[in-house]
């Protein structure tokens, strides 16, 4: 009887995202940057997670989660669901080599569901909990330093994606578990910014991580990397954001209180503050640091930056199948976050790897 009502439910609540519209191309319609947005922390597999790290541009109601089979959750975001379009993102939370992928995500009544399957290594389903981000964004920023930008790659072609220089973002296919995403118009003299990326698959176990990033003034211009369960390239969906002097939302002012860094010398004992200067930002201006905290385990600090309720996104950065997860929830002490810490893996070992880490507060 439990398991009965574990698939109607899954089945009811994949009805309900069909019936409102999966993720589709995205208009550039002339609005705010973003349009809607939110983001959980999920420690729970139903019911309300915890209301301290949500927050969203919703008027009333909070994010819900809806179990499905074992290692899958439906999470419900109130109030900003939308036709088609949008980018989400999760990280895992876990003491083991885990990792969560987005299944899909569609429009159900006024609401954004978002479908997520956690993994451990190897394929197994995993209790994992996890960190989310779900945002919409068109229109143009007329700001130079700012940028910001994604893609959402359906398998075989772009399927949503957003560039506020109002260009249009490309995708080109290299090889098994390969591609090159190039973003016109969101260039940079230097290396600045920071960038996420989520694997997108509901049938397959799949991680997807940045394997490389160059600039130039006329653009952004990314490697993704795609494994399976264990360390096979794969050919799969994935969610890329470029952010610069952005919220991983896209959003600006607020939130007045965001960071994000690249720690990209794993092998620096720290503690150190990555450079060039414009990956490791902070919008109140603190100089966030990373160090070691143990053997693949780095500890980042984001002074200044926190506020209740907050977010943080990690991923892994380089060649190989090495992925990256958070061991426990962020802490939010005084002004100051402690993401204790970013964990790496290749297979199940800790290893050294660089990562990309972003940090937003609501405020």
């Amino acid at each position: 009887m439990r398991l009965l009502r574990t698939v109607v439910i899954r089945l009811l609540v994949m009805v309900a995202m069909v019936a409102g519209g999966t993720t589709a191309a995205a208009g550039a319609a002339s609005a705010a940057v973003p349009d809607v947005w939110g983001f959980a922390y999920v420690n729970t597999s139903s019911g309300v997670p915890n209301l301290s790290y949500q927050a969203g541009s919703w008027t009333s109601g909070s994010v819900t989660v809806t179990p499905g089979v074992p290692g899958e959750y439906f999470v419900r975001f109130p109030g900003i669901g939308i036709p088609s379009g949008g980018i989400a993102h999760v990280t895992a939370i876990t003491q083991s080599a885990e990792w969560c992928q987005i299944e899909k995500w569609g429009m159900a009544g006024t609401d954004e569901i978002v479908a997520v399957r956690c993994y451990r290594f190897g394929g197994g389903p995993a209790k994992a909990l996890f960190s989310i981000v779900f945002a919409s964004s068109s229109g143009a920023l007329t700001s130079a330093t700012q940028a910001y930008g994604y893609v959402f790659w359906n398998g075989s072609s772009i399927a949503s994606h957003y560039n506020s220089a109002l260009a249009v973002n490309t995708v080109t296919h290299t090889s098994t578990g390969t591609w090159t995403v190039w973003m016109p118009g969101l260039g940079s003299s230097t290396q600045a910014g920071n960038v996420q990326v989520t694997a997108v698959d509901s049938g397959v176990p799949a991680r997807c991580k940045v394997g490389a990033w160059s600039w130039a003034a006329t653009g952004q211009k990314f490697q993704v990397l795609c494994h399976d369960a264990t360390t096979t390239p794969l050919d799969t969906g994935w969610t890329l954001t470029y952010q610069r002097e952005r919220a991983i939302t896209g959003a600006f002012a607020p939130p007045k209180y965001f960071a994000y860094t690249f720690d990209n010398t794993p092998a620096n004992p720290g503690p150190y503050a990555p450079l060039p200067a414009a990956i490791n930002f902070n919008y109140p201006g603190a100089v966030n640091t990373v160090q070691s905290a143990g053997t693949g385990m780095r500890l980042v600090t984001f002074p200044k930056v926190g506020l209740l309720p907050n977010n943080v996104q990690v991923t892994a950065y380089g060649p190989g199948p090495a992925f990256c997860n958070l061991l426990t929830l962020w802490t939010t002490s005084g002004s100051d976050v402690y993401v204790r810490d970013v964990v790496c893996y290749n297979g199940t070992t800790a290893v050294g790897q660089p990562s990309l880490v972003t940090y937003t507060s609501k405020y």
